[in-house]
């Protein structure tokens, strides 16, 4: 009974508006990317240094060698991404354009 009513109190305010202009336009990808760039990667790079020195100093240093050459594959694959969605971009405009 109660779970109708609110139902139906949230339907009318829906369909005058009250809710309806809360409503995103959409997700600033920008902002997004950026704050990932700027907090979450160093975090994460500053891990990842912690846990190389602590595994160098244990005297593991062919695991600390594989991880860092893991590590830096996987960045230059993410900086390969990168280019070749601004060649793409660049490409499309030169095509379309």
């Amino acid at each position: 009974m109660i779970a109708t009513e609110l139902a139906a109190h949230a339907f009318t305010a829906f369909q005058h508006g009250t809710l309806a202009q809360a409503a995103p336009t959409g997700i600033n990808t920008q902002g997004v990317v950026s704050f990932f760039a700027k907090n979450i990667a160093p975090i994460l790079l500053a891990v990842l240094g912690v846990i190389f020195i602590g595994r160098a100093s244990r005297g593991e240093i062919s695991k600390v060698l594989t991880s860092s050459a893991i590590a830096i594959v996987g960045l230059a694959f993410i900086a390969g991404a990168a280019t070749l969605f601004f060649l793409g971009d660049y490409l499309i405009k030169l095509i379309f354009s």
